[in-house]
C-alpha cells in the first residue's frame, strides 16, 4: 500500500454551511458536491476535508463525528490483506457511484479508518 493523500471526513447536519465556512475563511475549494457530501481541497499539503450529511442510512453517516481517510493504491489488495489478518472491517469493499473504491475498518477504540482509491475528481 502506498498512501497518496489524506482526508478528514466530518459528519455534519449542514454540509453546505460548513463548506461555505471552509471556502470563505480557510482557502479550500469545492471539488465534488453530491447530495450526500461535499469534498474540499487546497493546493498545498493540507489534508482534504469531506463534509458528509448526518442522518443517512449508511452507518458512516448516522451521527456527527469523523473518520480518518487515506487515499491508497491497491485498495482491493489491502482489503483482502486486512481481512485475512483479522482486522475489523465495518464496511466491505465497494465502489461508489462516482467511481471511488473504498472500505472501512475500525480500531479497538472505535476510530473509523477508510481506505479509498479515488476516481479522478473533475471540478
Amino acid at each position: 500500500m502506498n498512501i497518496t493523500a489524506s482526508a478528514v471526513s466530518v459528519t455534519v447536519d449542514d454540509p453546505a454551511a460548513s463548506s461555505l465556512f471552509f471556502t470563505t475563511h480557510l482557502g479550500f475549494r469545492e471539488v465534488l458536491v453530491t447530495e450526500e457530501f461535499i469534498a474540499l481541497q487546497r493546493d498545498d499539503a493540507a489534508a482534504d476535508v469531506v463534509l458528509q450529511r448526518c442522518g443517512d442510512a449508511e452507518p458512516r453517516h448516522q451521527q456527527a463525528g469523523f473518520l480518518l481517510a487515506f487515499t491508497v493504491t491497491g485498495v482491493a489488495a489491502e482489503h483482502e490483506r486486512l481481512r485475512a489478518e483479522g482486522a475489523t472491517i465495518t464496511m466491505p469493499l465497494r465502489q461508489e457511484p462516482w467511481g471511488d473504491v473504498l472500505f472501512q475498518l475500525t480500531d479497538p477504540n472505535g476510530i473509523v479508518v477508510q481506505l479509498v482509491e479515488w476516481a479522478p475528481w473533475v471540478a
